[in-house]
This record gives structure tokens, C-alpha cells and sequence, in this order.
């Protein structure tokens, strides 16, 4: 099994307690959760619901057809992509990845690449593998780039430091740069910028994620709204995409569901600033000189195997369900412990990184559903946490003072008669205070109000 998402150093319980104890988290999550929300129901709404409704199908029945069929797809993408002139990996893990791209940067002699946004990435904990080999990744998403400077995991599928203030990141700046830095967006930005550009001049091997892959052509589509990634995949002479097995699509005419819904699920925008459908190697004097796609597994063929769990990959990380979520508006993204966060991120950590790690995180949700209701591609997120949540209950190993209770409680359970003889008994043991460890109970029980 993969090393992704290793849990912090604190348990999800003591990391939940300290974000609660937090009240200026709290209020930071919540403006910006809120923003989210009413910018994807303005942009959902512009659409009318019978074509917002027939583009959420349409996506639904895309991506289960392909995961349907995934072994051709992943062979005639792989085929198509050599056949413009790039390279393909197969990575079964997370070590498998970094190996092979640490190789690359190895055999050029490469020691500073720059990557785009890239929740693969972080899942197989790319710059950690490439400081560990010598090799300076930087992050080029504003976003991703504060989180880098802080030393710390995204907080968000799409908003990495959603959980800091503007402030927050000018005395990042200030502290990390060692320049004066406003406390205006427009200046954060601009310093960034200045500070980004020189690093994409002098970078060896550009590095991003793919938004979808299309099986037919063998064309990598990124989706932004920076600029970043295009100078990131046309700077560089190499450029190295990651994708995990689930991001294929057919055609490209299938992609025209996913490009109407991702950037008003994700953000609320009609359409990204920035779309790039790249194809194969150095063209016209555009593009890199050499291509290399790695193709991840890490887990997911055995999701893709668990009819239970299959329907998660056919996530797009828009993050329209953390931003729903009230378990995540409260605690935020670290309080997981794991890359992937909120209601997904609860669902794809544990079958990824195993028990060990993510125990406790299918029970950090109400269950109430609006996850459900917020997924463009209708995953029904609830019913999967249910599910790993037996599987933990299950895994778990009980003493024998639990499993005794938990036996006379389900004996007593699964007859309306032994339940009113303990009803009553619970009712006459609160007589005896220093007994009675129990909350207190009614001394009528509701049958009895009932009948009054």
C-alpha cells in the first residue's frame, strides 16, 4: 500500500481539539467556505438546473464508462502519448514515482525544478523525495507556494492556504523572503511573481499534474488560473506530468461537461482563465523538448476493485464538498492529517494509506449529506463513509468488557419487551446517585407521556 497521506505526528483528535480551540480559524474557514458556496450556486444557476442536471450526468456516465474500461483507456493513451514523441511510466507507488523522476533530474544534471499545483504530487510527497535526492522543487501557485514557505500540507483542494489571512501571508513573506512585503493581495502577488520568474528561467524540469488525460490523443489538459502552469510546461526543456489512473477521459468531446462544470464547482467561474490541451513534445518552437508521463496506481486499482468504494475516483477535485461540509468548515484541512481532506479526503485516505493512519477520519462527518448534494459527478460520499466505517468497527480489536456490553446491549436491543424491562431498570438504579454513572433518564418514558 502507498505512503500517501501519513497522518501528522498528532492524532485526528488531537488535531481537531486544537483547530476548535482556534476561534480566528473558524472565522477564516467560514468566510472562505462561504464564498465558494455562493459563487458555484450563482454560476450553477446561470445554467438553468435541467442543463446543470444534464451536464452532472453526462460527467457521471463519461467517467463510469472509462473506469469501466480503464485497462484499454490506459493502453491507448499510453500508446498515443509515445507516439508524439513522449515518454510513459508506470508507477505502482508512491516510491515508484519519485524514483523515476528524481532519475530524470539525476541523469540532466538538473538541481531546481519548479511544479505546478498538483494534488498528486503532494500525495506521493514529490519535494520531499527531490530534497532528499539534492534537488530543489519549487511550488509556482501562489497557494502552494505560501504552504511551501510554511512548511505545511494544503489545506484545500483548490484553495491550498484557505486557512491564513492575507496578513498571515504578508508576515510569511516578510519572515521567509526576507523583503518587505504588503498586506494587500495585489502586492503579495506582485512579490511572488517577481521572486517565481526567476526561478522558472532557471529551472531544469518543469512538473505538474494533469487535469484529465485524453485516451484518443493522448492529450494532457491542465485547467489554471495563474499562468503558472503554461510557463511551467513551456519554460523548462523537459516537463514530467503525474497522473493517477482515474483521470482519462475517451475523447475530446468528451471533455465538454467537465470544462462547465469543474471551474464553477471549484470556484465559482463560468470557465478557467487558463485551459492548455498539450500534445506530444517541442512543436513550432512551442512546448518542451522531452515528455514524460507517469501513470500512478497507489491504491486505486484496489478502489477500483471495492464495489463499494469504486465511484470515489471518479472525484475531480473541484472541493465542492469541503466547502459544503460543516465537519470541515469547523476544523479546517490539517485537523485530517492527510493531502486529500473534507468528505472525499476521509474517503480516499483510509483505502490509501490504510487504518493505521486515517482510522478515525470516515467518522469526521455528520453524514447529513450535503457532500452528496455538492458533487458535480453525484458521488454519494455519505454511503462510502458508512461503509468504512464498518470496516473500521470490524478491524478494530475490542476488550472483552466492550464486546460483553456491546453483546447484552444488542440482546436487549432486538426485543421491544427486555427494552422496557430496561427502561425501567435504568429508572430505578437513578435512585441510587453514588450508582449511577449513567445521564439521567425520565421517570416517564415517552410510551406513557403518549397515553396521557
Amino acid at each position: 500500500m502507498s505512503t500517501h497521506a501519513q497522518a501528522q505526528t498528532n492524532t485526528f483528535r488531537d488535531s481537531y481539539r486544537q483547530a476548535l480551540a482556534n476561534p480566528n480559524l473558524r472565522q477564516t474557514l467560514s468566510k472562505a467556505t462561504a464564498q465558494f458556496v455562493n459563487a458555484r450556486k450563482n454560476a450553477a444557476s446561470d445554467l438553468g438546473e435541467e442543463e446543470w442536471e444534464r451536464l452532472r450526468d453526462n460527467a457521471r456516465r463519461i467517467k463510469d464508462h472509462t473506469l469501466a474500461h480503464v485497462e484499454r483507456y490506459l493502453k491507448q493513451f499510453s500508446t498515443n502519448v509515445e507516439r508524439v514523441g513522449g515518454h510513459v511510466y508506470w508507477a505502482a507507488s508512491a516510491a515508484d514515482a519519485n524514483r523515476y523522476i528524481a532519475g530524470i533530474a539525476a541523469a540532466r544534471h538538473v538541481r531546481l525544478v519548479v511544479k505546478s499545483k498538483s494534488m498528486v504530487t503532494e500525495e506521493i510527497e514529490l519535494n520531499r523525495a527531490l530534497a532528499q535526492a539534492g534537488i530543489e522543487a519549487v511550488e509556482t501557485d501562489l497557494g502552494e507556494y505560501i504552504i511551501q514557505l510554511a512548511n505545511e500540507r494544503p489545506s484545500h483542494v483548490i484553495a491550498p492556504a484557505i486557512h491564513k489571512t492575507r496578513r498571515d501571508v504578508a508576515s510569511l513573506f516578510s519572515e521567509k523572503l526576507k523583503l518587505d512585503c504588503p498586506d494587500e493581495i495585489e502586492g503579495i502577488a506582485a512579490l511572488a511573481r517577481r521572486v517565481l520568474r526567476e526561478r522558472f528561467a532557471s529551472a531544469g524540469i518543469g512538473i505538474t499534474g494533469v487535469n484529465f488525460a485524453v485516451a484518443e490523443t493522448g492529450t494532457l489538459v491542465l485547467i489554471e488560473n495563474e499562468g503558472n502552469i503554461r510557463m511551467t510546461t513551456s519554460l523548462p526543456p523537459v516537463h514530467i506530468a503525474v497522473m493517477g489512473i482515474e483521470k482519462l477521459v475517451p475523447r475530446l468531446t468528451d471533455l465538454e461537461p467537465f470544462m462547465r462544470l469543474l471551474p464553477r464547482s471549484a470556484s465559482g467561474q463560468k470557465a478557467s482563465s487558463y485551459v492548455s490541451l498539450l500534445t506530444g513534445v517541442k512543436s513550432n518552437d512551442e512546448g518542451p523538448e522531452e515528455l514524460h508521463v507517469v501513470i500512478l496506481d497507489n491504491g486505486r486499482t484496489e478502489m477500483l476493485a471495492d464495489p463499494h468504494l469504486r465511484e470515489a475516483l471518479n472525484c475531480i477535485r473541484c472541493g465542492a464538498c469541503l466547502n459544503v461540509c460543516p465537519v470541515y468548515q469547523t476544523i479546517g484541512g490539517h485537523s485530517y492529517g492527510s493531502v486529500y481532506t473534507g468528505p472525499i479526503g476521509a474517503v480516499l485516505t483510509l483505502p490509501m494509506a490504510g487504518a493505521g493512519h486515517a482510522a478515525d477520519l470516515p467518522f469526521a462527518s455528520t453524514l447529513c449529506g450535503a457532500c452528496r448534494d455538492a458533487c458535480p459527478l453525484k458521488i454519494d460520499i455519505p454511503k462510502m463513509l458508512v461503509h468504512l466505517r464498518r470496516q473500521v468497527v470490524e478491524q478494530r480489536k475490542q476488550n472483552k468488557v466492550q464486546h460483553v456490553l456491546f453483546v447484552i446491549w444488542a440482546w436487549t436491543m432486538s426485543s421491544v419487551r427486555r427494552y422496557r424491562w430496561a427502561a425501567r431498570a435504568v429508572r430505578f438504579i437513578q435512585h441510587f446517585k453514588t450508582m449511577n454513572p449513567l445521564p439521567s433518564f425520565s421517570q416517564r418514558s415517552f410510551r406513557q407521556r403518549w397515553h396521557v
